[in-house]
């Protein structure tokens, strides 16, 4: 087999000779695998490129996830899938051989044997009934962030991902790849800060823009444009007329579709602490307050979050621990953070321990503040090296059976997941506690808030299989 650039990936693990080899011994690794689930698994002669799948060819980020998967010289785009005709017709250019459809359940169903993994870049409503088919017909999956749109899904993906241990899954959270992200984390798990006492989050998104229909403008429902087939757009969605400031790009800002900035930006936010402090398992309560309730058609903005772990931990001051989580720019005060000096704006994660502070932006810059002082977080001693890590790269080279380091596979991406959609779920009760049992599906205090924004009725054909 051909070797990917040296800078990215580790030999290959002693005895795995080939990509044939790989994907035999992973196939038989879990227990009680189904006959179903070992037909979506081909024996691939040696030297053999992954083949790929890319569902969302373009829009905001699926163009980006395509080419890059595609720049790795054992990978190849051989199905493109997308909605939007136009949008297919431009990605068809650069992968001509690639089969191409617009519904991505006639790709599993007609094409299944034609590829190995799937990259999933869609709006959030329909990442889990689509990752969940790729998962049930045994792809490896790379999917956008957030992984899911529902409470309930997170369930479903930590069932399916148990169930598939062979897969190799990655998370759209192609910021853990910067050093002073891995760094971080090394820090928190090295326990040179003291015990952990609370943290802090904050998000610049959402902001105006293209991504977000910011005034929450109601347009008059529309004719779709003659390339958008609205009725797959929609997926598991009730059934509604097209609008303008919608799709293919603003529905970001809109309940049954996106996340808001909250669920925008939570996977390049939270992923640091839940890398950092494993114990973070277990959120029992949520707190969001916001000027009003989150609308029937649209999320709700400015609002500042507080979600509850417990953490039976000597890592950790107290039994519990707060995550505060705040978008549109807000920013916590030195004193709350125990630093020096005001903190402007940005995509940060600050994690507050008895002997000094973790600041984190999203782009990576890494400071640590004791008394008030500020140091360079990649200059604490002890750290080891961070090589240059591409991050799409490291999926594929994973799914080849080439073990390189991996942020962040989909057991991750669900504790990332959660305490994000808690934030985003709980804008429809705003000021209120409301205690939350994951496993019951179930806000013990709030049957409306059981009833109302835990799950979602799919619409027929579009509902998520059940895998494991």
């Amino acid at each position: 087999m051909k070797q990917p650039d040296s800078s990215t990936t580790t030999p290959l693990p002693s005895g795995t000779s080939s990509r044939r080899q790989f994907l035999r011994s992973s196939a038989f690794a879990g227990i009680g695998v189904s006959t179903l689930g070992l037909s979506g698994l081909r024996a691939a002669p040696a030297n053999s490129k992954l083949r790929v799948l890319s569902i969302g060819v373009i829009g905001t980020i699926g163009g980006t996830d395509r080419k890059a998967v595609a720049s790795h010289p054992m990978a190849e785009i051989v199905g493109l899938c997308d909605v939007d005709s136009n949008q297919l017709a431009r990605a068809a250019k650069d992968h001509p051989d690639a089969f191409t459809c617009a519904d991505y359940r006639e790709a599993f169903a007609k094409h299944a044997d034609k590829f190995d993994a799937v990259i999933v870049s869609v709006p959030d409503h329909s990442h889990a009934p689509i990752m969940l088919t790729a998962l049930g017909h045994d792809k490896h999956v790379y999917g956008q962030k957030p992984l899911v749109h529902q409470l309930a899904e997170i369930g479903m993906m930590e069932r399916a991902v148990a169930a598939k241990p062979h897969l190799v899954t990655q998370l759209g959270d192609q910021r853990m790849a910067l050093p002073g992200r891995r760094a971080a984390v090394e820090i928190l798990r090295a326990g040179t800060l003291g015990k952990a006492i609370e943290s802090y989050n904050w998000t610049g998104s959402p902001n105006p823009g293209k991504y977000f229909n910011y005034e929450k403008v109601f347009t008059e429902p529309q004719t779709p444009p003659a390339n958008l087939d609205w009725n797959l757009w929609q997926g598991p969605v009730a059934e509604a007329p097209y609008r303008g400031l919608l799709a293919p790009v603003k529905w970001r800002s809109w309940w049954d579709y996106g996340t808001n900035g909250l669920g925008d930006w939570g996977c390049h936010i939270l992923d640091v602490l839940m890398f950092g402090y494993d114990e973070l398992k277990d959120p029992f309560s949520v707190k969001t307050d916001c000027k009003e309730p989150a609308s029937e058609h649209f999320h709700v903005t400015p609002c500042k979050s507080t979600i509850m772990y417990n953490v039976a931990s000597d890592k950790f001051t107290d039994k519990t621990f707060p995550v505060h989580y705040w978008d549109a720019g807000q920013v916590p005060s030195p004193d709350q953070l125990r630093i020096g000096e005001q903190i402007n704006g940005g995509n940060r994660t600050a994690i507050i321990c008895e002997k000094g502070t973790l600041v984190l932006e999203g782009d990576g810059k890494l400071e640590i503040w004791r008394d008030g002082k500020m140091t360079p977080g990649l200059s604490e001693p002890g750290l080891p090296p961070f090589p240059r890590l591409n991050h799409w790269h490291a999926w594929v080279d994973n799914c080849l059976g080439i073990k390189t380091e991996l942020r962040s596979p989909f057991k991750d991406a669900v504790r990332i997941t959660e305490p994000c959609l808690l934030a985003v779920k709980a804008t429809r009760f705003p000021g209120e506690t409301l205690l939350w049992d994951k496993a019951k599906l179930t806000f013990t205090n709030n049957k409306k808030a059981t009833d109302t924004i835990v799950s979602r009725d799919y619409r027929d054909g579009f509902a998520p299989p059940k895998v494991g």
